[in-house]
């Protein structure tokens, strides 16, 4: 099948973070076909391998244990690649439900996954494909890194935080040969969607039923748009059409938006308490 992409990451290196499941599996099995030789790094290293083993392509894939948070792993890990063509900065954990029922660990675990787990993989790869005078970091930020949306606010914050980063850092990139791209979806049918419930919050309910979705976006055909605007090294990848109208709607009328996401947030309170009374009373 021909792609957009077709020939721009035949026989280069990438690493993908997150690699073990959902978006970051479905990036690492979209570049493999594409010919690429992969690094397939996620926490879970059976996860990982379970990748690799449905790779299939002209390119390679390995697996390997990774711990986003520890910044001398992801140091060595990138010195191990030698030249590397594309840093994926995928991994991410999610949190959803009352702000005040967040823990204070909680905080810190996103923090440390979202944004340092970034931050390290771009500490790690970007002075190394400077001295290249080539490659392309790509951070996996979100929806919820433009606009706000309240009940998964630490999630919010931390993709705000990868959007800006990238946003600033390819300002400075692109005269040193280096792209940066950051990739901003809304909800993809991944195993975040059934993680990080807090209290009575249910996230696929939330990011689903909630926001009027019927449909969440397939990891396979957000990976192809992914490859599609790295290759045409675009600064920003929102998907899908509705995801980029609310978008520009929001940044002309950021009023009507916040008002919009009170009543939002009042209408999923009313969803997640009709869910819980309908649970108890199964179980009675």
């Amino acid at each position: 099948m021909n792609t957009p992409y077709d020939g721009h990451f035949a026989a280069r290196s990438a690493i993908v973070t997150g690699a073990g499941s959902g978006i970051g599996r479905c990036l690492a099995h979209a570049l493999t076909a594409a010919g690429a030789d992969v690094v397939c790094a996620d926490l879970d290293l059976a996860a990982a391998q379970q990748t690799v083993l449905a790779a299939s392509g002209p390119g390679t894939a390995r697996a390997v244990a990774l711990d986003v948070t520890d910044a001398e792993a992801v140091q060595e890990l990138v010195d191990s690649v030698g030249h590397l063509d594309f840093m994926f900065n995928n991994a991410g954990i999610t949190f959803g439900g009352e702000t005040e029922d967040l823990t204070l660990a909680q905080w810190n675990a996103i923090i440390d996954v979202n944004i340092r787990g970034v931050v390290h993989g771009v500490a790690a790869a970007y002075p190394l494909m400077v001295r290249q005078k080539s490659g392309q970091i790509v951070n996996t930020a979100s929806m919820g890194g433009l606009m706000a949306a309240g009940l998964i606010t630490s999630y919010v914050m931390t993709k705000h935080a990868v959007v800006g980063l990238s946003l600033a850092l390819r300002s400075e990139a692109q005269a040193k040969g280096v792209g940066v791209t950051v990739v901003c979806p809304s909800a993809v049918d991944t195993p975040i969607l059934d993680k990080g419930y807090i209290g009575k919050f249910h996230g696929r309910d939330y990011y689903l039923k909630g926001q009027g979705v019927r449909h969440p976006l397939a990891p396979e055909v957000f990976a192809d748009e992914v490859l599609t605007a790295v290759a045409e090294d675009r600064a920003m990848l929102v998907t899908p059409r509705t995801a980029r109208i609310a978008w520009r709607l929001g940044r002309f009328f950021p009023g009507f938006v916040q008002r919009s996401s009170i009543k939002f947030v009042a209408k999923q309170r009313k969803l997640q308490d009709k869910r819980v009374k309908k649970a108890l009373k199964s179980a009675a």
